[in-house]
């Protein structure tokens, strides 16, 4: 099954300049280990994702541009990542993705998250073009959008959606806005699903999706003492050296070190998974290296305070042959001189 979408391509309305601008005050942080990661690179155009359990209704990958997409196709769908270990969620945690929704639903809400202790569901966050809501046990609670991206704005473009969880408190962003934040949602969650109602001939489509442990940087605000800073929240374009917006997290939490030890200086090494040849592993490291010094020095750091080392695949700090441990070895280190 293919569902066409190439007719949702349009033109960036900002340039990645201005991208990098609005997500000045952005201060998400994704977990330092990743325990599931897909951008559906490895599964076959137009056939149901390999890492992926079907619970209900149905799905299909397809190609959009540069990117493989995970379209919903039917109302009452949902899925799960297919993790070995079933009650896999951490007391910190952090999920992204990011999802669009077609100007037809107006109305409708978009994709959703479960909470879930085993089969049982304990709450969820719901996405639409105006709000998102958090529901847990008897509780609701509700953020409205920024008009920036709110209702017709919203619709036919990508969004990147952030969760943070920590205990029982859970954060909420969409793009470089944090739109919820519940203090104490009262469940303990184990595992996970996501879903959506969509409807024929609409798009209602997620990618990049990952799940990580932890979250946030526990070295600021003290005296940096630690050898290094491994970090995989400084996301590139698929094959290339440029740095995603939503990186500027982890970036802001770099310079913030870097600004509470003026005495501190960083290798900022790039490290690539196995797979690909070897000689590109390395020159793409490098260069992506480069470009991470290049966008802190824009941030006010001295450049005399950094260098840069592409290290391809020769440094795994994981095995390649899981798409988690792939995703682990996909990273920024930060290294003390």
């Amino acid at each position: 099954m293919k569902i066409i979408i190439t007719a949702l391509l349009f033109a960036p309305l900002f340039s990645l300049a201005q991208e990098f601008k609005t997500y000045n005050n952005y201060d998400f942080i994704p977990g330092d280990k990743i325990l599931f990661e897909d951008d559906f690179r490895t599964d076959q155009d137009g056939e149901f994702p390999a890492h992926w359990n079907l619970e209900g209704g149905q799905a299909v990958v397809n190609k959009m541009g540069d990117d493989m997409v995970f379209a919903i196709t039917k109302y009452y769908s949902s899925y799960s990542p297919n993790i070995k270990n079933k009650t896999y969620l951490p007391t910190q945690y952090t999920i992204e993705f990011d999802t669009w929704l077609d100007a037809a639903y107006d109305s409708n809400e978009g994709i959703f998250l479960e909470f879930r202790k085993g089969k049982e569901k304990l709450g969820g966050i719901y996405t639409s073009h105006s709000f998102f809501r958090c529901e847990f046990g008897d509780g609701k609670l509700q953020g409205d959008l920024p008009a920036a991206i709110a209702n017709d704005t919203y619709h036919n473009k990508w969004h990147h959606i952030a969760i943070a969880v920590k205990d029982a408190q859970v954060k909420v962003y969409c793009d470089q806005y944090r739109v919820l934040v519940v203090p104490n949602c009262n469940f303990k969650a184990t595992n996970i699903g996501i879903g959506g109602n969509a409807s024929e001939g609409m798009a209602m489509l997620f990618k990049n999706f990952r799940l990580s442990a932890g979250g946030g940087m526990n070295m600021l605000g003290k005296k940096f003492t630690d050898t290094k800073i491994i970090t995989h929240g400084i996301n590139f374009d698929y094959n290339k050296a440029t740095i995603k917006p939503e990186s500027m997290g982890t970036l802001n939490g770099i310079v913030q070190v870097l600004k509470e030890n003026p005495d501190l200086k960083f290798e900022v090494g790039g490290h690539t998974d196995g797979d690909g040849d070897d000689a590109y592993n390395l020159k793409l490291s490098q260069q992506r290296a480069d470009a991470v010094k290049e966008q802190l020095v824009k941030m006010g750091i001295a450049a005399s305070r950094l260098t840069t080392k592409g290290y391809g695949e020769t440094k795994p700090i994981s095995d390649n042959t899981t798409i988690e441990g792939k995703a682990n070895n996909r990273r920024v280190e930060f290294t003390k001189m």
